[in-house]
């Protein structure tokens, strides 16, 4: 069944009907597992991690700024184009922007200090590339942040039922 987009539909609500319909065609029943905001983040964090990567290679192997401010200044980067694009392409919150950047902020200090820098930092102390180490710190922090940000940050409210009101 083909979709034709109509002139009230935005890109962001094309968006998720494009990941609804890849999800949909997932074989093995794997569709009722895997939701369609999975696919989202996965691919919207897949470009954001790009973005962090290009201004980490640019911070540390151009400018020759030190490992660590490298990594913090392309996180902060990357991490708050992923809460504008994820808010509006993947979650569609409509709810208030500043709790949610606030819980967004303590989420991401929690995975910025264990992933970014306990891991990041610590396997190129141990000797690894700095890319590489990056790449598999990004692998820990993808399943922690998806977590967080479909639970804690963009959670939705519960709904209201007619059982809840008449109580």
């Amino acid at each position: 069944m083909e979709h034709q987009a109509s002139v009230t539909e935005s890109v962001a609500d094309r968006f998720t009907l494009w990941c609804e319909a890849v999800v949909a065609r997932l074989p093995w029943g794997l569709d009722r597992y895997v939701p369609a905001t999975f696919l989202g983040f996965a691919l919207i964090n897949s470009f954001t991690f790009g973005v962090d990567l290009l201004l980490l290679t640019a911070l540390h192997g151009g400018l020759g700024l030190p490992i660590w401010l490298s990594i913090t200044l392309a996180y902060i980067a990357a991490f708050g184009l992923s809460f504008v694009l994820n808010r509006t392409f993947n979650f569609h919150s409509h709810a208030p922007m500043g709790k949610q950047a606030a819980v967004y902020a303590v989420v991401v200090l929690v995975n910025y200090l264990a992933f970014i820098l306990g891991v990041g930092s610590g396997l190129t102390a141990l000797g690894l590339d700095y890319h590489l180490a990056r790449l598999l710190a990004g692998g820990c922090e993808a399943v922690y942040m998806y977590c967080a940000m479909r639970w804690l940050v963009f959670r939705r409210a519960p709904a209201v039922t007619a059982a809840t009101t008449a109580a």
